[in-house]
């Protein structure tokens, strides 16, 4: 019989890891894109372990660095920040990124953003704002589905039909009412994007926001990330910003070793 920590709490909850890693790691993983502190019962919830496994780890991980009390609960440590920045390929690419960015910003005062592929969903490397931007649904470190993200449809549209089709199985969460939450809805959404070098998210993500993404191309020809911009809806002129997203894009491709859509 397994020690009484590492059982579920009466079957409730999602299925807990098996391996003492991966049970460390749900941890971690529990945090959302919006969250700065978890409480002990938080952690419990979204892992699927009981309370004796959580407060465990999460002393261990506290003295490791990967995570810091707080006032409430705790949140996400310094060290894991330090070991992100050690990532070389994504550092390059947001580094490379980062002047396009900036002029995007400056030719529409609008907010520009920088997404890679994680599975089904976009993490965003870098983002570029101004006070006044609008308030996107999107977070530097943070993930959003790719079906309604314009930096997602803008790689869903240049990657494999297999990869397409394996979002499709992964199911469509509506977010808005303007989500695209069928197969072929979608499929028809991706292959306008593949002819038109560009896609839209119009208020899929989050109502009163349009965003305008292309793809970025790697030395292989295969998209490797996007780059966008998002505003309000009464304010984002698509035709006009989808030929400075595809110009900025295709710039950051070929100083990729890429060519353009």
């Amino acid at each position: 019989m397994p020690p009484i920590d590492d059982l579920d709490d009466m079957g409730r909850g999602p299925q807990a890891p098996k391996s003492v890693l991966a049970r460390a790691l749900s941890l971690l993983d529990a945090f959302g894109p919006d969250d700065v502190e978890l409480t002990l019962g938080d952690l419990c919830e979204r892992s699927g372990l009981p309370k004796t496994t959580v407060h465990r780890f999460v002393g261990e991980l506290v003295s490791w660095g990967a995570l810091e009390r707080g006032r409430y609960g705790v949140r996400l440590g310094f060290r894991l920040f330090a070991l992100g920045e050690r990532v070389t390929r994504y550092q390059r690419l947001r580094d490379l990124a980062a002047p396009f960015l900036e002029e995007l910003y400056e030719a529409t005062r609008e907010t520009a953003h920088l997404a890679v592929l994680d599975n089904s969903e976009v993490v965003y490397l870098a983002k570029v704002q101004g006070h006044s931007s609008a308030p996107t649904a999107n977070r530097v470190g943070g993930r959003l589905p790719t079906h309604c993200t314009g930096v997602g449809k803008a790689l869903l549209g240049f990657s494999s039909p297999r990869f397409v089709q394996a979002r499709l199985e992964a199911g469509l969460i509506r977010r808005t009412p303007h989500t695209i939450c069928t197969p072929g809805a979608l499929l028809r959404d991706l292959s306008g994007v593949a002819e038109r070098g560009f896609s839209v998210d119009r208020e899929e993500t989050r109502m009163g926001i349009v965003s305008v993404a292309a793809p970025i191309f790697g030395p292989n020809d295969t998209p490797i990330a996007a780059i966008a911009i998002a505003g309000r809806t009464h304010t984002i002129r698509i035709d006009q910003i989808a030929l400075t997203v595809r110009t900025a894009a295709e710039h950051l491709s070929t100083s990729l070793g890429g060519t353009s859509a």
